[in-house]
Formats: C-alpha cells, structure tokens, sequence
C-alpha cells in the first residue's frame, strides 16, 4: 500500500475505486466498505484508493471539542493496510477545504485521480454544509465521469454498527462490546514513560503509556488485556485506567502490568488490546487491602485470557 499526504494532481494516471471517509476506528462497516472498493478494483483491473483526512474533520468543524477517537493516525493506517488498498491518501482537512463544495472538492480529488467509480457509506455526505450527499454525490458523477455505490449499514446482532456508538461502549467500560464491533480489541498505544515507580515499590511494575490526549480513553477501571511489544511479543497484562486514588492520584493514567514478564519498556511503543473490564477503579484503606484486590485482578485476568491461574 502506497500513502500520499496530499491530492496533488496527477498523483495516479490509472483508472481507479475509490472510496471516501473519516474512517475512525476502522471497524467492520468501514471494513467492508474498503474490501468492497479493492474487490470492485480488482474486478475492473483498476487501482483501489482509500481518502481519509488529517487532522480529522471535527477538529476543525468543531475547534475546542474533545476528539475522543478510536484510533489515532498510526492505528489507523495499520488497520487500512492490512485490507490491502493499493492507495491509501490521507489528505489534509482546513478551513479551506470546509468552505469547498461537493462539486468543488470532487473537482480537486479528480484532478489528482482518475476516479471512475466511488462506493460510501449509506449516510455519506460531503462538502460545505454537507449537501455532497449522495443524491447530489451521483450528479456530480454524471458530469465528471464516475459512479457512485453506496453499502447499507452493517449490523452485528441487529445493531447498526458505528464510530458513535462504538465510542459510547468505550466510554462506559464496554471493551468487550466495542470489540465486537470494531472486529478486534479495542486498543490503546503510545510510548512507555516513567512514572513515580509505586506499582513496583508494591510488586506489580507497571508499564505507563502515554496515549494520544485526542483518544477516548475507556471509564476508570481494571481491564484484561494483551500487550503488544515493539518486538512483536505479546504478553498477557492487566491495565488500570484511572486516577489512583488510593495514592490520591488526579491525573488520569494508563499502566499496565504485563504478566510473567521483565524486562525494560522505557521509551518503547506498547499496545494494549483491551478484552474485558474486570472492575471500577476504586480506593482502599490501606496498601495491602489494594495488593490483595490486584491479585485477585491477576487472577481473573489469567482466566479471561485462557492462562493456568497461579497460586
């Protein structure tokens, strides 16, 4: 998979699927939407081209507003790739290209590829004021030279799936449910930092991530979970997310304890594929009152993740 930063004109001279969209999470109706696009690509000996934007629009439709994404760029572009597009662009989106109409914008992805069909989502709208819906999507088609196909929502269980509601589940704790809709775990990354080194003073060292402030982070608590190392091991881990309050703690942290493992994370990139909210973050009375609550964590963690529980 090839990734452009920009529409610039001329950037493909082949025919090309294209499909258009936030894309956050990537989850299983974006999925489909792409493998869609790349099997009708294929289908007509054409390129597959998949157009997301950066920053993500509501940054710049909604300044000021927390993002809380699924994933940042990086998770994003993984996910893409691995649907096997042969294009991936990730155009920039401003206050320029807010004020564009669908017509003009279209105008502008033509410019740079020679699109002759587009599939979208049933929902999709573009353009100023979002009146690019797609009615107005195949009108512009008629005149610049490509079709538009549209896919009817995904549903797991009846339940439509999408970014919001996927992102209601993290909010409140629901990994599990996200997961399901995302197709895989729901994940959390960043670099490992230094902390104040009180898991260890305790006996449960714990890896602090820092992840991307423009990431919904899940509701405090304890969760099962799979770490994903730089080196490409996974371990089994338990991670809080949370203040800390038996430590008095205000600010909100992400520190996972990897099981049956040592080793040095510092400065590292780890990710955590979160299964299962074991229990609200809470605080104890005492240190050891804690340390016999994150042992029975472990415990329960090892059985969620299929692991011998240990004595």
């Amino acid at each position: 998979m090839q990734i452009a930063r920009d529409l610039i004109p001329g950037l493909a001279n082949r025919a090309t699927v294209l499909t258009i969209g936030r894309f956050d999470g990537v989850h299983l109706g974006h999925q489909q939407l792409i493998r869609t696009t790349v099997e009708r690509a294929c289908a007509l000996d054409m390129l597959s081209a998949v157009l997301t934007w950066e920053p993500h629009p509501r940054a710049v439709l909604q300044p000021g507003q927390p993002l809380q994404l699924l994933s940042d760029l990086d998770e994003k572009i993984e996910q893409i790739r691995r649907l096997e597009p042969d294009l991936l662009i990730i155009a920039p989106f401003t206050e320029e290209i807010r004020r564009l109409s669908a017509a003009e914008y279209m105008a502008q992805i033509c410019a740079a590829l020679p699109v002759r069909e587009i599939w979208v989502g049933e929902d999709f709208a573009m353009g100023r004021g979002r009146e690019g819906d797609i009615p107005r999507l195949m009108e512009i088609g008629r005149q610049m030279g490509f079709a538009v196909g549209a896919l009817s929502k995904y549903t797991v269980a009846g339940i439509p799936v999408s970014s919001s509601r996927i992102r209601e589940l993290v909010l409140a704790g629901n990994v599990a449910g996200a997961g399901a809709l995302l197709g895989r775990p729901f994940a959390l990354h960043g670099i490992v930092t230094r902390g104040d080194g009180r898991g260890r003073q305790i006996g449960f060292p714990t890896a602090n991530v820092q992840v991307s402030p423009d990431v919904a982070l899940p509701a405090n608590g304890v969760y099962a979970c799979r770490a994903n190392l730089a080196t490409g091991a996974v371990v089994p881990a338990v991670t809080n997310i949370g203040v800390r309050p038996t430590f008095d703690g205000t600010r909100r942290v992400v520190e996972a304890y990897l099981l049956d493992w040592e080793g040095d994370l510092y400065d590292q990139r780890l990710r955590l594929e979160l299964l299962m909210r074991l229990r609200n973050e809470r605080k104890f009375n005492s240190i050891d009152e804690l340390v016999t609550q994150i042992r029975h964590d472990v415990a329960e963690a090892r059985a969620v993740l299929g692991l011998p529980v240990r004595s």
